[in-house]
């Protein structure tokens, strides 16, 4: 018994520790009971892990909408100071253009 006054108290399960009583009873060939009594659990609590699996996968693919992404936003100030680096590395890469194109020249000129 696990508690004072002798009455037995049921293990809770994390979600992983449910997902791996899951898959091992989905497994070809699995006993059932032998997984039941393992873990310490009822063919009902199997059920409702098989409910909340089954609930968990439909709520996922509900949110997969095809051809729908979710927008990121971004903060007005963040956007600004990211326009504002854009133009100067822009105007960085414009010099750089020239000063290549001119060094090109007077190589081929020699």
């Amino acid at each position: 018994m696990n508690s004072k006054n002798g009455i037995k108290r049921r293990k809770r399960f994390s979600a992983e520790e449910k997902w791996s009583i899951y898959k091992e009873c989905e497994q070809d060939e699995a006993k059932i009971g032998e997984i039941l009594r393992k873990h310490g659990i009822y063919s009902s609590d199997l059920q409702n892990i098989r409910q909340a699996v089954q609930e968990g996968a439909l709520d996922r693919l509900r949110a997969q909408v095809p051809g729908r992404k979710k927008v990121q936003t971004v903060d007005i100030d963040v956007y600004n100071l990211l326009q504002q680096e854009l133009l100067t590395k822009e105007k960085a890469l414009a010099e750089l253009s020239v000063l290549f194109t001119s060094l090109k020249k007077k190589v081929n000129l020699e």
